[in-house]
């Protein structure tokens, strides 16, 4: 390859900076002078804006990875892995990586040769095809069969994209220890929209219809849990967004330690006001009751509608991890403490006070949520899920202060 390789970077289709890798193995990003100079201009990331609301152009160079904001568009193991071989690089030579994957990113980003050169493996990963051509949904990541080895070393259920009937999909495969994963994701998204929680639509699939798979993959189970991309229009147009750790200007692999719930809110407040704010404390006291463990800066995000306006983005990711981990704890720090037994009305009391909320709004929110979990809690029983794993949140409610002082 070149010594000095250029990408453009790409905001609905409109170019906005440039990716330049130079020797060393280093990592250049500018912005565009017109996209600086633009008042009206879309909005990439609140981790490029300062106090006062003004653009970030001074991006420091990265050796090897891409700046946070890049490296977050990027899958996580094992999908990066094996995406990494087909291509032919190395799965932190994240360059590289995002010039293969750059045609479909999260969001409303691009990234493509600054001369129009696609990745060498692009016509090949574009003739294979599944077999299964009668199927609803296909795999579409890298437009290739995923290989078997990448779902059995995956714990917690694979995610991959699929498109098909009805637009745009992200699918989580069963896994290959853990018992009703899928089952457990559509029961949790069925219920918070039940209580009001913003959550796209949802399927309970069986595995039989998402083309690409190996067969082998139904030994695990028989459903898969499909959710419709919120990032994409129902004409399939692109809707920007980004996850807290690309807000937070942090490395994937620092989801659990680099920020606190505290921070998380404190954004929304200043973002999006008290209706962010309300569902924020929403979500997170329904994934509390759940036992979910599982809620890092990368399952909270914030959508931009207009282009510029962040609001929060709609629900993802809520599984109860508590049937499946001992001990499970929350994934961030909430005032001082991880244990869910800390969720006291106190402990919302000072998280209000120190992330500068409206009490009396958190403290309301927190009431309503639990009141209304309670009722459609009764009914989750026609949703399928696996039995142990409503014992295991049954014994966990036991367990919280918020739960028996209802």
């Amino acid at each position: 390859m070149a010594d000095v390789t250029v990408l453009t970077v790409l905001l609905h289709d409109r170019p906005i900076g440039t990716l330049t890798h130079v020797p060393g193995d280093r990592t250049l990003f500018a912005f565009h002078q017109d996209y600086i100079d633009d008042p009206a201009r879309p909005t990439l990331s609140l981790s490029f804006k300062d106090i006062y609301g003004q653009l970030i152009t001074d991006v420091k160079p990265t050796q090897t990875r891409l700046p946070p904001f890049f490296s977050n568009l990027l899958p996580e193991s094992p999908v990066r892995d094996y995406l990494a071989a087909r291509a032919g690089v190395n799965p932190q030579r994240e360059f590289f990586l995002l010039w293969a994957l750059g045609a479909d990113l999260p969001g409303g980003m691009k990234v493509r040769h600054d001369q129009g050169q696609p990745w060498p493996d692009a016509k090949d990963r574009k003739t294979r095809s599944a077999d299964r051509s009668a199927a609803p949904l296909r795999f579409s990541l890298a437009g290739v069969q995923l290989k078997f080895s990448a779902v059995k070393k995956k714990r917690g259920g694979l995610t991959i994209p699929a498109d098909g009937v009805g637009g745009s999909w992200i699918v989580k495969l069963p896994d290959s220890k853990f018992n009703g994963v899928p089952e457990n994701e559509f029961a949790m998204m069925e219920l918070a929209r039940r209580i009001g929680i913003d959550v796209p639509e949802t399927q309970l699939l069986p595995i039989r219809d998402i083309a690409g798979l190996p067969d082998d993959i139904e030994q695990y189970g028989p459903n898969v849990f499909a959710i419709r991309r919120f990032d994409r229009s129902d004409g399939g147009d692109a809707v920007h967004m980004e996850d807290f750790a690309q807000v937070f200007g942090i490395y994937p692999e620092r989801k659990y330690e680099a920020a606190s719930y505290r921070n998380i809110a404190e954004v929304i407040w200043i973002e999006t006001g008290e209706t962010g704010v309300r569902e924020f404390i929403r979500r997170f006291v329904f994934n509390a009751l759940i036992g979910n463990g599982d809620m890092h800066v990368k399952n909270w995000s914030l959508i931009y509608p207009d282009g510029r306006a962040p609001a929060l983005a709609p629900a993802y990711d809520f599984v109860a991890t508590v049937p499946y981990l001992r001990n499970e704890k929350l994934a961030l720090t909430f005032v001082d403490s991880k244990d869910f037994s800390s969720l006291t009305q106190e402990q919302f009391r000072r998280f209000a006070g120190k992330a500068k909320l409206p009490g009396k709004l958190v403290l309301d929110a927190v009431e309503e949520t639990v009141q209304a979990f309670a009722e459609v809690w009764r009914d989750v029983g026609e949703l399928g899920l696996v039995n142990d794993v409503r014992q295991a949140i049954e014994g966990h409610l036991k367990t919280l202060p918020l739960w028996k002082a209802r």
